[in-house]
């Protein structure tokens, strides 16, 4: 059985930016297990990049799974053991650690996206870009109760408040959406570094019609010119393809990402 039922190619980057003196971002590329992963650590230094690679590290154990329910259900059990890695850690330490995290699975035709914190997944396809992921912060839960506006959550003075992540509770929430790969996807992971400086059709820009490793490498330019204020990491997954006749395209889960 073939692990991912269509041809990808996939690439990531990760800088420490132009402000901070090191790196707490982490990511994993594994197409042949149909895995990509971002992780964004906090809880300072020697301490966020421990819990963003305790995340990275079981989620590269996962192995070659038989099925998609089965990738699934590795991956949810992998990121289980991170999370009670990084509670034993915390605890150890006397303070708080974790990592917010974007990840995309894929198999057999299908994917899956799964997230807590801000780190975003975006899909382009047919010309256009859908935010998949829906940030876990206090200002996303303000702007979806009503409460501020469009306008004001981009200067809120809190818009950075996590509110889900890895490691900072023994029960682990995290959020997922799930659809058909058409040909010609596009999906882009990326860290808040990226898009507190890049706008999302910034990001739709860069990747139409660019191979992966470019498309990373001139959104983290972006980032870099604009002063790049935290890390950034962007994983960039296409999926190609086109000649098989079981490809559709999954029009709900389009018309579900747009509204």
């Amino acid at each position: 059985m073939s692990t991912v039922a269509l041809p990808i190619e996939s690439f990531g980057v990760s800088h420490k930016g132009c402000v901070r003196d090191h790196n707490e971002d982490n990511y994993l590329i594994e197409p042949q297990t149909g895995l990509w992963v971002v992780a964004d650590g906090m809880g300072g230094h020697e301490a966020g990049e421990v819990a963003s690679a305790s995340i990275v590290d079981h989620l590269a154990t996962i192995g070659i799974a038989s099925s998609a329910p089965d990738l699934r259900a590795r991956f949810e059990d992998r990121l289980s053991r991170a999370n009670a890695e990084i509670r034993d850690i915390s605890r150890s330490r006397g303070t708080t650690i974790g990592s917010t995290f974007a990840a995309l699975l894929a198999m057999d035709g299908r994917f899956a996206c799964l997230w807590a914190g801000d780190s975003r997944i975006y899909l382009v396809r047919n010309g256009s870009i859908f935010q998949v992921s829906k940030d876990h912060t206090e200002v996303q839960e303000l702007l979806d109760r009503g409460m501020i506006s469009a306008e004001e959550a981009r200067n809120w003075p809190r818009r950075n408040v996590i509110t889900h992540a890895v490691g900072v509770s023994d029960e682990l929430e995290i959020d997922f959406q799930q659809g058909e790969l058409m040909a010609g996807d596009v999906f882009v992971l990326g860290t808040d570094g990226l898009t507190a400086h890049v706008s999302d059709a910034e990001i739709e820009a860069a990747v139409k019609s660019a191979t992966p490793r470019a498309a990373c490498q001139t959104l983290l330019d972006m980032v870099l010119a604009r002063g790049g204020t935290d890390n950034v990491t962007i994983v960039l997954v296409k999926i190609g393809g086109g000649q098989s006749g079981a490809l559709h395209p999954d029009r709900s889960a389009v018309e579900g990402l747009a509204r």
